[in-house]
């Protein structure tokens, strides 16, 4: 059975840093791209940044890149967002999603971890 769970979210103040991380179980998660999605109440959810499945290649979102890293363990079976410089605007609930790189129609994901930037 795929598993995600997300830690590390929490309440932070503009300008400081926090860390997530995604940890898989029940799948071959070498074989997986990784990704971490955001939402927040009435918007739909979009994308912060994409590893591959081997990590030699990365997208990041334009309004967090500069900011952001997305890295991943594969013999640790994780998947961490690196977040600096926080603003206001990233607070919102945070998404660990795992695709196989030869499917990327199949999508699992976490149950979330919410972040909160504020002062």
């Amino acid at each position: 059975q795929v598993q995600l769970v997300e830690s590390g979210g929490g309440l932070v103040q503009p300008g400081r840093s926090l860390r997530l991380s995604c940890a898989g179980s029940g799948f071959l998660f070498s074989r997986y791209v990784m990704r971490w999605y955001r939402q927040v109440p009435g918007k739909e959810r979009e994308l912060v940044a994409a590893i591959s499945s081997t990590g030699d290649t990365i997208i990041t979102e334009d309004s967090v890149k500069g900011r952001f890293t997305i890295s991943r363990d594969n013999a640790k079976n994780t998947a961490d967002l690196q977040m600096n410089s926080l603003k206001s605007e990233d607070t919102a609930v945070y998404y660990c999603n795992a695709s196989p790189a030869d499917s990327p129609a199949v999508k699992y994901w976490g149950l979330g971890t919410q972040v909160t930037v504020s002062s």
